[in-house]
């Protein structure tokens, strides 16, 4: 409309002018003429310039900030659980593209739902996007098909946590409920947390920035999803330090779920028929005050307990990453989580590593 307006104008002028040339040069007044109408063209190409911009700059804006879980990725062909708490998919290959790609910081979690459960969360997790202070309390977060209660048979008793999709130790979001989901302690202790450690070690030992995507897979209008797809990728180094794709169960071992509403039992005894009280071993409803153990630095430190409180030896065992010159106990996660071709063993000193410009992981601290 704006290009219309002017180009009408720019015509009346023109006419105008010609009208009133009688006696004046023919030559004078085409040359006006042709230079309004070289002024509406100048006019139309800013016109033009202007909006590509805004156009490129709402693209940007919009690839930065997607929240759209990857298309490619089908729940059916996840297995059912058969034991391990986590498994590949896509070959452990994340859905990102190259128009992914990006050093610049962001965060987005999607609206809820109409059943008001969460969506994709997507984050460039750096430095920057981690916490600064203490995470504060997050019992005040109901999420969808939340219940609070305890079973003898599961670690912590409590079978259910307020589980971050992107933990708070890489994004430091504390009571979103945009970014918490009803899970159980073993997807959140077992499942999700050796990625999210692993993701929050390489970021501060490298200072670069690793594209996380977590996506919360419902079925129908269930109110607990059935698990989640997590996906990592560093940035600067093309995934040489991170990259994962991975589907973590939403199960409790021992535990039978009802995935519509939240009830549960113990496997075998039946259905609680949303009373949660059928078993000896399930105890009365609590207060709300079970929290996601994402930041956990018991949970975090428990496994390498012996190993870190031993003194350093000669011809102590050790698994060297050549790529971000860091050594590990054997029995560190991330560990399990190393390219091969960027994994040695070592067997020697802490002092003869160091000395050759290796540092010690600042997980396992060997």
């Amino acid at each position: 409309m704006k290009q219309s307006v002017r180009y009408f104008l720019t015509m009346i002028l023109c006419l105008c002018m010609l009208a009133g040339c009688g006696s004046r040069d023919t030559a004078q007044t085409l040359q006006t003429g042709n230079a309004a109408a070289e002024y509406h063209t100048e006019i139309v190409e800013t016109d033009k310039n202007e909006s590509t911009a805004e156009q490129t700059q709402a693209d940007d804006t919009e690839k930065q900030t997607s929240t759209d879980s990857p298309s490619d990725f089908e729940p059916a062909d996840v297995p059912d659980y058969s034991g391990d708490p986590y498994i590949a998919v896509n070959n452990n290959e994340p859905y990102f593209t190259a128009d992914d790609l990006t050093t610049e910081a962001f965060e987005n979690y999607s609206e809820l739902d109409a059943l008001g459960r969460c969506g994709t969360a997507y984050a460039n997790v750096c430095l920057e996007t981690m916490p600064t202070e203490k995470r504060g309390s997050i019992s005040e977060v109901k999420p969808t098909g939340w219940h609070s209660v305890k079973y003898d048979n599961v670690d912590g008793k409590s079978l259910y946590n307020r589980c971050h999709l992107i933990g708070y130790q890489l994004t430091a979001e504390n009571a979103n409920k945009q970014n918490l989901i009803t899970g159980t302690r073993y997807l959140n202790v077992d499942g999700m947390l050796p990625f999210e450690n692993m993701v929050a070690d390489y970021v501060k030992e490298t200072n670069n920035h690793v594209l996380y995507r977590v996506t919360p897979i419902f079925t129908g209008d269930n109110l607990v999803a059935d698990g989640v797809l997590m996906e990592g990728y560093s940035v600067e180094d093309e995934g040489d330090g991170i990259c994962f794709c991975v589907y973590a169960y939403n199960v409790q071992p021992g535990i039978t779920i009802d995935y519509a509403t939240g009830d549960s039992w113990l496997s075998g005894e039946g259905s609680s028929n949303g009373s949660n009280t059928g078993s000896s071993q399930v105890t009365k409803h609590e207060d709300e005050h079970q929290e996601d153990a994402h930041h956990d630095a018991a949970v975090q430190t428990e496994a390498y307990e012996a190993e870190t409180t031993a003194p350093a030896s000669t011809g102590t065992e050790y698994i060297l990453n050549t790529n971000t010159k860091k050594f590990h106990y054997p029995s560190c996660s991330s560990v399990k989580q190393m390219k091969n071709s960027n994994k040695q063993e070592f067997t020697g000193s802490r002092d003869d590593l160091i000395a050759q410009g290796y540092d010690p992981c600042k997980k396992c601290n060997p």
